[in-house]
């Protein structure tokens, strides 16, 4: 029998619940196809602190032990890995423990809140490189984006331009913020739309487009929403700069019933267009932009503006591919690659290490808007997190950090 990696899933909300689904065969709802269990993996433990959660678990996967106190599962022998599905804050806190205490640690999105912790967390797994150390960038699996990395990195569309990223599928009712008194806090979950919803868009737009060096942003806090209740971003725009001259943009929000997944990459030598993270369209120019403006008719402008430009016989060729992942798949993915590099070492497809970036791009982005200037990217950290504290010691909810 193949060795299997016994995962402890610690925090069984939402996305632990799920986890536990995916590594027990139990996800899904019926007629939904699901992932089925990796299979070098399985369920080892679970752990809560909420009586209500216990009670679901034991009813559920009654064969599974379960632990209230994290520390006591890690020390079990039942488990060879654990997911850290809690709040953001506790991302670090856990991850730290773990990695000193010899406990490979799958770090759920994001890192953590604020760059300084996601350094020291990086700086401990440096110090145990033994431990495996891996971040939930669950997206990096999906095969469109990967695609698009490989088309952009061969160089045969030539440098990055301009990129944008509008991405606003993920609407929330008020009713969403009620359900936790932690929930669009800057003390309980440290952000709003760039902590919880967007890290994985963050991710991918530095690892298909390059690390900005500088950001510029306008975030609203509780935009059309009870701002008795929503004190953190829920509205975003970020306009950014990048070493080789490159621009790009990232709005989101969450307060957009309808939605939309729109990401744009502008280069030299022709387009790539990804629309609801399904389908591409990657535009080849015959000529580069550079020689096409030197050398263009009006006539040929025409048929450019005018959209008739495709073709054998045009200024451009066009293809499309889409990814057909099902529900889980990209999650079960990273948890097979996670257990695949602890029993043979091969390489991970998202490195913990990776996870300092989309932090400091949210620290960046937040940070700009309340000092209302240009920030440089990465951030300052220690300017940063003095300001979060001043927004957690006006809620005044919850302890500041350190």
């Amino acid at each position: 029998m193949e060795k299997k990696i016994r995962f402890g899933l610690i925090g069984i909300g939402a996305q632990g619940g799920a986890y536990a689904g995916f590594l027990t065969g139990k996800a899904g709802m019926p007629g939904m196809p699901v992932a089925p269990c990796p299979p070098h993996c399985e369920l080892g433990a679970l752990c809560d602190i909420d009586p209500e959660k216990e009670k679901m678990c034991r009813e559920k996967y009654p064969e599974y032990p379960f632990f209230t106190d994290w520390k006591e599962m890690v020390a079990s022998g039942t488990v060879d890995a654990v997911i850290t599905t809690v709040p953001h804050y506790l991302h670090t806190e856990i991850a730290i423990y773990c990695l000193e205490h010899g406990m490979n640690v799958l770090v759920e999105k994001p890192a953590g809140v604020y760059a300084k912790a996601v350094r020291e967390m990086n700086e401990c797994a440096a110090k145990h490189p033994d431990v495996a150390f891996g971040i939930m960038f669950n997206q990096r699996t999906n095969k469109l984006y990967q695609k698009v990395k490989e088309i952009v990195e061969s160089g045969e569309l030539g440098g990055i331009r301009r990129s944008n990223w509008i991405i606003n599928t993920w609407w929330r009712p008020d009713s969403y913020y009620k359900q936790s008194a932690w929930r669009a806090t800057w003390g309980g979950e440290g952000g709003g739309v760039l902590v919880n919803q967007a890290p994985h868009q963050l991710d991918l737009w530095q690892w298909i487009c390059g690390i900005p060096s500088t950001v510029y942003s306008n975030c609203i806090c509780g935009a059309y929403r009870d701002k008795e209740r929503v004190n953190v971003e829920n509205d975003v725009t970020v306009i950014t700069e990048y070493p080789n001259g490159a621009t790009g943009s990232f709005i989101t929000c969450t307060h957009d019933a309808v939605g939309t997944d729109r990401f744009e990459i502008d280069l030299d030598k022709g387009k790539i267009v990804v629309d609801g993270s399904k389908k591409a369209t990657v535009y080849r120019f015959k000529q580069s932009e550079a020689e096409m403006n030197a050398t263009m008719s009006m006539m040929d402008v025409a048929k450019l503006t005018s959209g008739n430009a495709a073709g054998a016989d045009g200024l451009y060729t066009v293809e499309e591919f889409e990814n057909t992942d099902g529900w889980g798949y990209q999650h079960t993915t990273v948890m097979e690659n996670f257990a695949l590099h602890i029993l043979t070492g091969s390489p991970l497809l998202a490195p913990g290490s990776d996870g300092i970036n989309g932090v400091n791009l949210a620290n960046a982005i937040q940070l700009s808007s309340w000092l209302g200037k240009k920030v440089e990217n990465p951030v300052d950290e220690d300017l940063y997190l003095a300001e979060l504290n001043k927004k957690i010691e006006e809620e005044g909810q919850f302890p500041t950090r350190s």
